[in-house]
């Protein structure tokens, strides 16, 4: 007999945000513009401002591209919606288990990472440091990171489309606020005095940690999704 829970939808959301938002991805992108603005000898003031800029420009895609799958999610039949969750659920688990994988054999095999050709453009464009320009880039990362970050927000849009509101929405802002605050702190650090040189070896030293706790936050969501599928879980 199947025994209905229900989970608190905001607790899950917050959670998940915390643990996606020290994705190695999203900061190594913020390390190589600062680094940029660094070497072209931006003052302090245009460095936080085009930081501002560019992580602003990753929030709103972010939020965009969430609010379109929420909406999408809320808008099939049931009987798909079903299906879907099960797809995604299978999709997000491979994913935990790939940032597993590169906890214990990093550099091995097939990771989610952002491809060379990808990473070679994002350098090109961050030469070219104009407003705009910030905002293309922001929105080219916020783009080709998903297979770096998309596993955990992909199930969340998901969990959110099923009672969808103002709240659903304000969650889904919420989410994408927590998952740039790390950028933002590291922007700040830059800006008061920190080397950067300190903070790359911080994050070399924990990426590892890193994709551990998110490849275990995805292998949680891959099951919560399943038993979403089945009616087993609602959130609320």
């Amino acid at each position: 007999m199947t025994v209905e829970a229900l989970l608190p939808t905001f607790g899950t959301v917050v959670f998940t945000a915390l643990i996606d938002s020290i994705n190695p991805c999203a900061i190594g992108v913020l390390i190589l513009l600062i680094s940029t603005l660094l070497v072209v000898g931006k003052s302090k003031q245009k460095l936080l401002l085009f930081g501002l800029t560019y992580i602003g420009s990753v929030y709103i895609v972010y939020f965009l591209a969430g609010l379109g799958l929420v909406l999408f999610f809320h808008s099939v039949p049931l009987i798909v919606a079903q299906y879907i969750s099960i797809s995604v659920a299978m999709v997000v688990v491979a994913g935990g288990l790939l940032e597993i994988k590169d906890y214990f054999w990093y550099g091995r095999g097939f990771s989610l990472a952002i491809s060379q050709k990808h990473a070679k453009k994002i350098h090109e464009l961050s030469k070219k440091i104009t407003f705009p320009s910030l905002i293309v880039l922001g929105a080219f990362v916020a783009g080709v990171e998903l297979p770096c970050t998309g596993g955990p927000y992909l199930a969340i849009t998901l969990i959110l489309s099923q009672n969808f509101s103002m709240f659903a929405v304000f969650l889904l802002a919420l989410y994408n606020l927590i998952f740039v605050s790390p950028l933002i702190v590291i922007l700040f650090l830059v800006y008061y005095g920190m080397k950067l040189h300190d903070i790359k070896l911080w994050k070399h030293s924990y990426k590892h940690y890193m994709r551990l706790s998110i490849g275990i936050v995805l292998l949680l969501l891959g099951w919560l999704l399943i038993l979403i599928a089945n009616g087993t879980i609602n959130f609320g």
